[in-house]
């Protein structure tokens, strides 16, 4: 984990509009655990209250950027050039295009934000690529985000597409509402798209869910107000009718420990607690 120490605040200079500094942001915090830049001190703040209660706290972060990164590999060798990638947060190093476009410099991806400085950011990056847009949108109204003009005008929903919502669901703390959304993400979907999900998890163990819980306290109960651990069950409901791939050579398809999702090879030393705390999964529609 990149220390708080070598985290900066932006100046008030770069402080894009809309943008409300004394106020905490999921993408922001995410991405200063990654070791990225834009951070405030209301950030750091959180930040700390959560390495506070679980030192190895990073490692969440780690394990779903890793996930996501790896299963949009294993998609470059589907023929489905489009994605819709919701909840992208800050750019960082291997962004969902570079990886896919990497492979075919032909797919098209759209992401899906409504932070403020994301999609300062994300244009700023993304404004010689028009094959790449950014859209500001709410990713928990699916049908407000499949009908925008933009995604429209980009992604075509009668053919497959691969969808990702990762380490996003579990910031709807409504248990109800959270399968609901990817209920309506994945009939808005053609038979042989591709969804790219992870979730925090409660382990249901002795040893792993006091770190689930720790964690969970901050995040609901501080100024994020939102960041749910929830059971197995619980989020393998929000995949349910989806054709799992197998996390790995061993296991039956379904969801896996992020880090556990086809590792890049051998790992030195066991995981941490904390990412053991954050599942991942790739299914097919049939």
């Amino acid at each position: 984990m990149t220390s708080h120490s070598t985290s900066r605040s932006a100046s008030p200079s770069q402080v894009p509009v809309g943008v409300d500094p004394t106020r905490p942001s999921i993408a922001r915090v995410y991405g200063a655990f990654l070791g990225g830049k834009v951070v405030y001190e209301v950030d750091r703040q959180v930040m700390a209250e959560i390495t506070a209660a679980v030192p190895e706290a990073a490692d969440l972060a780690r394990g779903n950027r890793g996930f996501r990164n790896r299963a949009c590999r294993f998609l470059t060798q589907t023929d489905i050039g489009q994605f819709l990638d919701c909840g992208s947060g800050l750019p960082t190093a291997e962004n969902t295009h570079q990886i896919v476009q990497r492979h075919n410099d032909e797919a098209r991806v759209v992401y899906v934000d409504n932070d403020p400085v994301v999609l300062a950011h994300g244009r700023a990056l993304l404004e010689d690529d028009f094959r790449v847009r950014m859209v500001d949108a709410d990713i928990f109204e699916p049908r407000r985000v499949v009908e925008n003009e933009t995604v429209r005008a980009t992604i075509d929903f009668t053919v497959p597409v691969v969808l990702l919502l990762v380490g996003t669901m579990h910031y709807v703390c409504d248990d109800a509402a959270a399968p609901r959304i990817m209920r309506e993400y994945i009939d808005a979907l053609a038979p042989g798209s591709y969804v790219v999900f992870s979730h925090f998890i409660d382990p249901e163990t002795p040893e792993l869910t006091p770190i689930a819980k720790r964690v969970e306290d901050v995040l609901v109960n501080g100024p994020i107000g939102a960041g749910r651990f929830r059971t197995r069950a619980e989020v393998m409901a929000m995949v349910d009718g989806l054709e799992m791939v197998a996390p790995n050579a061993q296991d039956p398809p379904g969801l896996s420990v992020c880090a556990e999702w086809w590792p890049d090879g051998p790992r030195i030393g066991g995981l941490s607690g904390a990412a053991r705390c954050i599942v991942g999964g790739v299914g097919r529609k049939p």
